[in-house]
C-alpha cells in the first residue's frame, strides 16, 4: 500500500511517501525557500566564460545561473553514435545581453548559482517532452524490446515535427493515455512559447513554473496504485481535490484532510528522525555510514557487532556486504542523494561475491523512481555509481 502525507506548516511543507508503513521518500519545503528546478524562463547572457566554454545567465535571481557549451549546442542521443561537435566556442552562439529560453536543471546553492539548459523537458506520467529534438527513446527499466518498439512508433506516429520524447516505465502497456498526453504536453509547450513577453525589457522572465513537490510524486506515482493521500492542509486538499476530479486514473485514491498530527501514523515522526542520522545500523550487527561531500557522497561498510561464525570470515563479509547493499539503495531514495556515490565495501576476495553484490545493488535500485547508473567497482574495489536528484532543493 503506498500513501502520501503531506504536512503544512507555517514555515513550509512536509512530504512523506510511504510504503506499507514504512517511509521511503521524505521532503521538506521551506516557505522561505524558492524551489526553481523545472521552472523556464527568458534569460539574459551576462558574461561569456571562454575558457571554461560557459555563461553566466540572469534568470532574475540573486547570483546569476550557470550553463555550459553543451547545454546550449543542439541535444543528441547518446545511444547513437555521434560526431564531434563542430562549434567548439561557446561566444559563437551565445553573446553578452542576448536572451535565450533555459530551464532550471539544478537550483542553487549557498557557493553557485543554479544550473540551465536549453535543454527544455515537459514530464508527463507516461513520457518526457522534449520540444526542439528529435530524440525518441525508452526508460531502461522497460526490457522487453518488443514492447521498447511498440511505445516508438506509437510515439513516433503521434507526436510533433521537432518534438521528442523519453518514454517511462509507466507507458508499459498503454496506448490511448500516450496518445492523450502526447497532445496535452505538446499544447502545454505551445503555450509556453507563445506566452507575451516584453520584447523591450532587460530583465529576465518566468514563463513557466513546475508543479511543486507533493503534485510532481503524484504524477509520477500515478499508475503505482496510491491508496490514501492526507493532509492537514484544506488549502492542499482542495488543490489535490481537483486534479484528483481530473484524471480517471486517480479514481481510487482516497484524499483525507487530517489534524497537526497526521505524521503521528506509522510513528512516521521517529522514521523521519532516524532517515537524518549519519549511521545506519543493519540487522546483523554491522552498519552503513553516509558522508556526503560538495564533490560526492561516500558510503562506508563496516562489520560493526556482527563477528560470524568461525572461520567462514568470507561468508560474514558477503553477509554485511549484502545486507549493506540493500539498506544503502533504501537510504539513497529517502535522503534523495544525488550526483556522484561511492561505496566503500568490506574487501572481497572472491570474485563471485562481488558480481553477486553488483547484481543486487542493480536489482534494489531499480525500486527507485529517479535514474541511477551503477558503473561497477573500480581499480581501488570501490563501488561507483550516480544517481539523479529527484528533488535538488531538499535539505
Amino acid at each position: 500500500m503506498t500513501e502520501i502525507f503531506i504536512k503544512k506548516e507555517q514555515e513550509g511543507k512536509k512530504i512523506a511517501l510511504v510504503e506499507n508503513g514504512i517511509l521511503t521518500e521524505y521532503y521538506e519545503e521551506n516557505t522561505e525557500d524558492n524551489r526553481r528546478e523545472g521552472n523556464i524562463y527568458i534569460g539574459i547572457v551576462r558574461n561569456i566564460i571562454k575558457g571554461m566554454q560557459s555563461a553566466f545567465v540572469d534568470i532574475g535571481t540573486e547570483k546569476n545561473s550557470f550553463i555550459h557549451l553543451k547545454d546550449v549546442l543542439p541535444k543528441v542521443d547518446e545511444k547513437k553514435e555521434k560526431k564531434e561537435d563542430e562549434i567548439k566556442d561557446i561566444s559563437k552562439i551565445l553573446k553578452p545581453n542576448q536572451k535565450i529560453i533555459v530551464q532550471v536543471k539544478k537550483d542553487s546553492n549557498e557557493q553557485k548559482g543554479a544550473r540551465v539548459s536549453t535543454h527544455i523537458n515537459l514530464p508527463g506520467k507516461y513520457i518526457v517532452l522534449l520540444p526542439g529534438t528529435d530524440i525518441i527513446t525508452v526508460s531502461q527499466k522497460i526490457e522487453d524490446k518488443k514492447e521498447q518498439e511498440r511505445l516508438i512508433k506509437i510515439v513516433q506516429e503521434n507526436i510533433s515535427e521537432n518534438n521528442g520524447a523519453i518514454i517511462r516505465t509507466s507507458s508499459k502497456g498503454k496506448e490511448k493515455e500516450i496518445i492523450k498526453e502526447i497532445k496535452s504536453l505538446e499544447n502545454k509547450w505551445n503555450k509556453i512559447c507563445e506566452k507575451e513577453v516584453d520584447v523591450n525589457s532587460k530583465k529576465p522572465e518566468l514563463i513557466y513554473k513546475s508543479e511543486d513537490i507533493a503534485k510532481k510524486m503524484l504524477i509520477d506515482l500515478s499508475t503505482k496504485g496510491i491508496s490514501n493521500i492526507y493532509t492537514n492542509s484544506q488549502e492542499e486538499y482542495n488543490e489535490i481535490k481537483e486534479i484528483l476530479q481530473e484524471n480517471e486514473e486517480y479514481k481510487n485514491i482516497k484524499l483525507q484532510l487530517g489534524g497537526k498530527d497526521i505524521l503521528e501514523k506509522y510513528n512516521l515522526k521517529n522514521q523521519i528522525e532516524k532517515s537524518k542520522n549519519r549511521k545506519i545500523w543493519l540487522k546483523c550487527g554491522g552498519f552503513i555510514t553516509i558522508d556526503k561531500t560538495e564533490a560526492l557522497t561516500a558510503i562506508d561498510v563496516n562489520t560493526g557487532k556482527y563477528i560470524g561464525g568461525a572461520n567462514k570470515v568470507e561468508q560474514t563479509i558477503y553477509k554485511v556486504n549484502m545486507e549493506a547493499t540493500i539498506e544503502i539503495a533504501k537510504q539513497l531514495r529517502l535522503k534523495d542523494i544525488g550526483g556522484i556515490i561511492i561505496i566503500d565495501y568490506i574487501d572481497m576476495l572472491n570474485k563471485e561475491d562481488k558480481e553477486k553484490i553488483e547484481e543486487l545493488l542493480k536489482k534494489e535500485l531499480k525500486k527507485d523512481r529517479t535514474k541511477t547508473q551503477v558503473e561497477g567497482f573500480t581499480k581501488l574495489d570501490l563501488m561507483e555509481l550516480t544517481r539523479k536528484h529527484i528533488c535538488s532543493h531538499k535539505e
